[in-house]
C-alpha cells in the first residue's frame, strides 16, 4: 500500500507495518481480550460481507450508539465504511428526542447499540422510526439481535470480492460519516466529513505526535461518537499503538493501573479532577512529607519549558521529580509519557504542573467540522506553549478576522451540514470556516483563544465582556467546580456558581467547620460564601474592573449532562442553565 486515502485503509496499512496482537482491547467479565490487526480486518470484512447480503447500498446510512469505547465499535466502523455506507455515530447521554431526530434526520436503516440502558431508548421511540428496518447489540441482551450474527452471516467469502469492489468505488472525497454536533441551542446539527477530511487530518497532525510506533499503548475512553477522540483512534492505528478501551470514567483510575498506558486523550476536566485528587492526598500529609508535597506543587505552578526558569529551578525541579513527582507517575500507571487535551480550555496551572511531572499535557484546538484538529502543541523543538493551543497543523490555513474569529482553510474543512445548504453557507465563505471562536496569534506562531464569538456580551454601560476568559480564570480556584459568567444587558457582571462540593467538605473538616454537611447547606453556610467570595476577589484582580465578577450566587445541584446544564463534550448550555437559575438572577439584578 502506497497511501491512505479512504478511513478504512488505515487497519490494512497497520497490517503492512505493524500487525500487532493488540490492536484493539476490550474488558469483557474482568479479563481484558486482544484482537490482533489480522483479526481486526477479518472481522470487519466478514461484517461488509454480511451489509452486502442484507441489501447494504452506497450512501445508505447505519447508526451507532455505544456507552463505552469499544472493540465492536471499530469493527463496525471499517465494516460500513468498506461497503460505500455511511456511519452514524451518536452520542449515548443524549435525550430520546434527540435520538429520535437524529435517526430519522440521517436516515439511518440500522442502529447498533452497546447495552441495556441504550436500547431501552431506542425501543421507546422504534414506533417513530419509519426508516429503521432493525436493532442490533453488542452485548447479549434477550429478545435482541446481537451483532455477531453478522460475523456469523458474513463467514461465507464468495462475496468477497464484492466488498473489494465496493472499496474500490469508495472515493476520498465520498462522505464517510456525519456527526451531529449537540449545539448548546436548537437541533442537533449534522456535520458531514468526507474519508479525506479525517484522513488527511490524521496525517496532518501525525508530525506532532512523539509515538514509538509499534510501540506505544493508548488507553481511549473519551467518547468515540466524537470527533477528537474517533481520529486519535485512526492516529493510533497508523503509528501501531495498541489501543485498551477503557471500562468507564468511574474505572478510569483503575484501568490506568491495570493498562500502563505511554498515552491518553483527555479533557480538562478529568484532569482538573485527577489533580485535586492528587492535592487532597497532599493536604492529609503531616510534617516534612507535607512540606515537601506543597514545596513540588509550588515549582511545578511555576513552570516554564525548555529551561527557562534556570539552573537554580532546574536543579529544584530535578529533586522534586524524584521525590514527589515521580509518586504522581506512578499513580498513573508509571509509563504515561503524553496526553493530549481538547474540547475545552485546559488551566494554564494544570499544563504547568503536569509538564513538571513529566506528564506532558498537549493541549490541541479543533471543531467537529474541521475534523478536528487545527493547531496542537508538541514538546518538541519548542513547540510547546502554556496557555496557548499550539501552532496550526500541516496543510491548514488560519486567519484572523477583523473582529477576532479564527477562520479556517484546509483539506479537514467539512463538506457541510447534512441537508442544510443555508447554514452551510453562512459557516463556509470564500472557502474559509468561521470557528465562532476569538483568537490571537502571539509573535512565535502560537495561537490563543480568548471566547466564543456568539458568548461575548455588552453590559449596559456599553462595555464587551468575555465570560470564558473569566470563567476559565475562576475555575483556576479549587472551590469553583463550574461557573457561568452573566450580565448581558445588565448594569455589571456576575456569576452563577457550582461549589465543588467535595472539595469544600475537606476544607470544612479541616476547619472544624461541620461534618458531612448536605449541597444545601454547604451553599448556605457563611464561612463558605466568604471563602469563595476571597477566592473571586483574587481572581478579579486579573481583569479591569468593568469586567470583575461583582456578585454570584451558589448552586446546590452538580451540573450536568444528565441534568441538561452541559452538552455531551461538557459545555455550558447557557441559555438552560440561565432558565434553570432565573431566580437567582432576579435576586443578584433586584428584578423581583
Amino acid at each position: 500500500m502506497t497511501s491512505i486515502t479512504r478511513l478504512f485503509d488505515f487497519p490494512y496499512y497497520q497490517l503492512e507495518h505493524y500487525n500487532i496482537p493488540d490492536a484493539l482491547v476490550t474488558k469483557y467479565n474482568g479479563v481484558w481480550v486482544k484482537t490482533s490487526t489480522e483479526e481486526y480486518i477479518a472481522k470487519a470484512n466478514a461484517v461488509s460481507r454480511a451489509l452486502l447480503r442484507m441489501g447494504i447500498q452506497k450512501n445508505d446510512k447505519i447508526a451507532l450508539i455505544s456507552s463505552n469505547n469499544r472493540t465492536e465499535w471499530n469493527i463496525m466502523d471499517i465494516g460500513i465504511l468498506q461497503t460505500g455506507a455511511q456511519n452514524i455515530p451518536i452520542y449515548p447521554t443524549i435525550s430520546e428526542a434527540d435520538y429520535e431526530y437524529i435517526i430519522n434526520h440521517s436516515g439511518s436503516i440500522y442502529c447498533f447499540v452497546s447495552d441495556e440502558e441504550v436500547l431501552r431508548k431506542v425501543n421507546l421511540i422504534k414506533p417513530n422510526l419509519p426508516n429503521l428496518k432493525e436493532v442490533y447489540s453488542f452485548d447479549e441482551i434477550k429478545g435482541c439481535k446481537n451483532w455477531k450474527e453478522l460475523l456469523v452471516f458474513g463467514e461465507d467469502k464468495s462475496n468477497q470480492n464484492v466488498v473489494e469492489e465496493r472499496k474500490n468505488n469508495v472515493k476520498t472525497e465520498d462522505l464517510a460519516t456525519i456527526i451531529y454536533t449537540s449545539g448548546t441551542t436548537g437541533k442537533p446539527k449534522g456535520v458531514m466529513l468526507s474519508h479525506k477530511n479525517i484522513v488527511s487530518n490524521v496525517l496532518d497532525s501525525a508530525s506532532r505526535i512523539p509515538f514509538e510506533k509499534g510501540k506505544s499503548r493508548g488507553l481511549s475512553f473519551l467518547p468515540v461518537c466524537h470527533i477528537f477522540e474517533r481520529m486519535i483512534l485512526y492516529l493510533y492505528q497508523y503509528y501501531g499503538v495498541s489501543i485498551y478501551f477503557g471500562e468507564s470514567i468511574d474505572k478510569i483510575s483503575e484501568n490506568i493501573n491495570e493498562v500502563k498506558p505511554t498515552v491518553m486523550s483527555a479533557v480538562p476536566r478529568l484532569l482538573e479532577k485527577v489533580y485535586d485528587k492528587i492535592y487532597s492526598k497532599g493536604l492529609q500529609l503531616k510534617g516534612i512529607k507535607r512540606k515537601l508535597f506543597f514545596w513540588a506543587i509550588d515549582l511545578g505552578l511555576r513552570y516554564e519549558p525548555y529551561g527557562a526558569n534556570g539552573f537554580w529551578y532546574e536543579f529544584q525541579l530535578k529533586i522534586a521529580r524524584k521525590l514527589i513527582f515521580s509518586k504522581w507517575k506512578a499513580g498513573l500507571g508509571g509509563k504515561l509519557d503524553l496526553m493530549v487535551s481538547g474540547s475545552a480550555a485546559l488551566q494554564p496551572r494544570l499544563a504547568r504542573v503536569f509538564a513538571a511531572a513529566e506528564i506532558p499535557v498537549m493541549e490541541g484546538y479543533g471543531l467537529t467540522e474541521t475534523s478536528p484538529v487545527i493547531s496542537v502543541n508538541d514538546m518538541r523543538n519548542h513547540g510547546f506553549k502554556v496557555g496557548t493551543v499550539g501552532k496550526v497543523i500541516d496543510n491548514v490555513e488560519v486567519k484572523i478576522a477583523e473582529d477576532g474569529e479564527i477562520l479556517c482553510k484546509g483539506p479537514n474543512v467539512m463538506m457541510g451540514y447534512y441537508k442544510d445548504e443555508a447554514l452551510t453557507n453562512e459557516a463556509v465563505r470564500d472557502g474559509y470556516f468561521h470557528t465562532g471562536d476569538i483568537g490571537e496569534f502571539d509573535s512565535e506562531g502560537f495561537l490563543k483563544i480568548t471566547d466564543r464569538k456568539k458568548e461575548m456580551f455588552k453590559t449596559s454601560g456599553g462595555k464587551y465582556i468575555s465570560p470564558q476568559l473569566l470563567e476559565n480564570a475562576m475555575k483556576q480556584s479549587r472551590f469553583i467546580e463550574q461557573i457561568m459568567v452573566i450580565g448581558d444587558g445588565q448594569k455589571m457582571p456576575a456569576a452563577f456558581i457550582q461549589p465543588n462540593f467535595e472539595f469544600v467538605r475537606e476544607w470544612e473538616k479541616l476547619h472544624g467547620i461541620t461534618v458531612d454537611s448536605t449541597n444545601e447547606e454547604i451553599i448556605a453556610n457563611p464561612k463558605v460564601i466568604e471563602r469563595i467570595q476571597e477566592e473571586v476577589d483574587i481572581l478579579n484582580e486579573k481583569f479591569g474592573n468593568w469586567e470583575k465578577i461583582k456578585r454570584f450566587e451558589l448552586t446546590p445541584d452538580i451540573w450536568s449532562i444528565t441534568g441538561g446544564h452541559l452538552t455531551p463534550t461538557l459545555k455550558l448550555k447557557r441559555k438552560i442553565v440561565m432558565e434553570k437559575y432565573i431566580d437567582l438572577f432576579n435576586k443578584i439584578y433586584d428584578k423581583n
